[in-house]
Order: structure tokens, then C-alpha cells, then sequence
């Protein structure tokens, strides 16, 4: 029964929204670099807190949180001569945030660019041309972002009309 309360609870006090859900777990930089490191094949918790000069506590906070989310899984190691160690590891969950890391990389370029240029570059592993993300569709067409329309799902609890994020008035 205590079991069925705490999901319970746990469904009222969480998020519908999808963004939100997922603010909760990755808006913060120590979480996104955290995972873009294990792109990078960061596995080791010494390596994540001397490559990104995060403090210990921070990124045994966040390492947890990531794992308790499904994002990471940990696995033991040990050196020669060393101890039992555990690293981390993308899960499926962890390795579809990948179009999330592309997405900000590409939106960072365009509008947070630096004056060295792009420090990574997303391109095909076959024929090496340059990649973007995208809206497309089920069929494989992509979709420009003033033909993109949000309708509610059905976890949506508020009366929201369709609309076209692509159309959204700038500043006037």
C-alpha cells in the first residue's frame, strides 16, 4: 500500500510537462557537461572532476541524480593493483541525448558563438559532411521550424490550442 501512496504522490507532485521533467535533471551545466564528457568516453570520476574542475561533492550529487534517472549506469572496475572502482556509463536513455547535446551546440554557434570558431563539429562518420538537427518527420522529411505545430498530448491538463512555435512574433 506505502508503495502505491508514494507513486501516487509522486504523480501529483511531478511534472506534466516534458520540459520540465527534464530542467529537472539537466538544467544545470555540471549535469549537460557531465554527459558530454561521457560522449567524449569519460567513464571515471576522477577524470570527470579533473576534466571539468568540478568540486567532488557536485559530481557525486549530479553522477547520482544521473544514475537514480536512468541516465548513467555504473559499473565496477579496478585497476592493476588497484581497488574496485566504478564507472559511469551512458544507458540507452543517456545515449539519446545526443540530438539534445547537438541541439545546443547548434544553437550555441549561432548565437553564443566564440571568436575561436565551433569547438566540435557534428558531421556523418561516412561521408563527413556537416550535421544539423532537426525537426523530421516519421517518413524522413524534415520539417522547417515555421511548419512545426504543438497540439496537446494526452498528459496535457490545461485547454491549449495548437500553435506554431516557428511563427512566434520577435520583438516588435
Amino acid at each position: 500500500m506505502a508503495e502505491k501512496d508514494a507513486s501516487a504522490t509522486a504523480a501529483l507532485t511531478e511534472p506534466r510537462c516534458s520540459v520540465a521533467r527534464s530542467a529537472q535533471l539537466l538544467a544545470d551545466r555540471w549535469s549537460v557537461l557531465i554527459v558530454r564528457d561521457a560522449f567524449r568516453g569519460v567513464t571515471r570520476f576522477s577524470d570527470f572532476r579533473s576534466r571539468l574542475g568540478i568540486p567532488s561533492d557536485i559530481l557525486t550529487a549530479r553522477l547520482n541524480k544521473l544514475v537514480e534517472s536512468g541516465v548513467f549506469e555504473r559499473r565496477p572496475y579496478r585497476d592493476d593493483g588497484g581497488r574496485e572502482r566504478l564507472g559511469y556509463h551512458l544507458t540507452e536513455s543517456g545515449r539519446a541525448l545526443l540530438p539534445v547535446l547537438g541541439a545546443l551546440v547548434q544553437w550555441g554557434d549561432t548565437y553564443r558563438a566564440s571568436e575561436y570558431g565551433p569547438s566540435r563539429i557534428y558531421r556523418s562518420a561516412t561521408t563527413g559532411e556537416r550535421l544539423r538537427v532537426a525537426f523530421v518527420t516519421e517518413s524522413g522529411e524534415v520539417i522547417a521550424d515555421e511548419n512545426v505545430e504543438v497540439v496537446a498530448g494526452p498528459g496535457e491538463i490545461d485547454d491549449v490550442a495548437p500553435y506554431r512555435p516557428g511563427l512566434a512574433p520577435s520583438n516588435p
